[in-house]
């Protein structure tokens, strides 16, 4: 993903979140910016769908290993696991990485979804970590526990609002029909039998992951602070955000 060139939809939706983020911009346009490249990323993931089923190829299913570093590995694999899922990828945890701290994970997904799980990635790992940052722990809690919390309610919010706006662009596609006469329905539905499909004959012995528990008392303020967080993003180098490119 890094070498190809970028949509010029995605550089748009950079725009606009750029745009939100200027102190310059009146907050009433700052929303207006936000709400619309969240549309913008929903809507592209089913344009991308449908100019593939007319086009086989263009668009093709594919994988990624990656590895997600330090500072709180593990939380990186969930934001990044919540963000492939909402947008018709596969995820699993292939746990440490040698013998360093950080986690390897195998991403299956067309190349479109991807790359989107990039953008979102990259902008909200972000996002999530200058929010962390910014928190003073209240006295009388375990610092660790509480910030743990605080990511787990940020991640968990963030994963509520892409899955919703993923949702709604494909409600809005439904009477859409591709060129080869398939319904948008289906043409998703079907990208989502591949995804899976090459998903289960790479771990056919997958197992789905346990409960996570919360300890902290941070959960609430990090749900707040992920219903403020703009979805969609920049490309970001890894040593910077710790973008999920390899």
């Amino acid at each position: 993903m890094n070498e190809t060139k970028v949509p010029a939809k995605l550089e748009t939706i950079r725009a606009l979140l750029a745009k939100a983020e200027d102190p310059r911009t009146p907050e009433s346009e700052a929303e207006l910016a936000r709400k619309r490249a969240f549309e913008m990323m929903a809507k592209y993931g089913v344009e991308q769908a449908m100019l593939n089923d007319a086009k086989p190829g263009s668009d093709a299913p594919t994988d990624r290993q990656i590895v997600l570093d330090n500072p709180w590995a593990m939380e990186r694999v969930r934001l990044v696991n919540r963000i492939a899922l909402a947008l018709g990828c596969k995820l699993i945890h292939l746990g440490r990485d040698g013998g360093g701290p950080g986690r390897r994970v195998h991403i299956f997904g067309y190349a479109s979804d991807l790359e989107r799980v990039e953008l979102l990635y990259t902008s909200l790992l972000l996002q999530m970590n200058g929010g962390l940052a910014a928190q003073s722990v209240p006295g009388g809690q375990g610092a660790r526990a509480w910030r743990r919390s605080w990511l787990l309610g940020f991640i968990n919010r963030i994963g509520d609002r892409i899955e919703q706006a993923e949702r709604g662009a494909r409600d809005e596609a439904r009477a859409e029909t591709a060129a080869t006469g398939r319904s948008a329905a289906l043409v998703l539905a079907d990208r989502k039998t591949v995804v899976s499909r090459n998903y289960q004959q790479a771990y056919p012995r997958s197992r789905k992951g346990g409960t996570t528990t919360v300890t902290g008392n941070g959960y609430g303020a990090g749900w707040v602070a992920g219903s403020r967080a703009d979805i969609g993003g920049k490309r970001i180098g890894r040593s910077t955000a710790g973008s999920i490119s390899a």
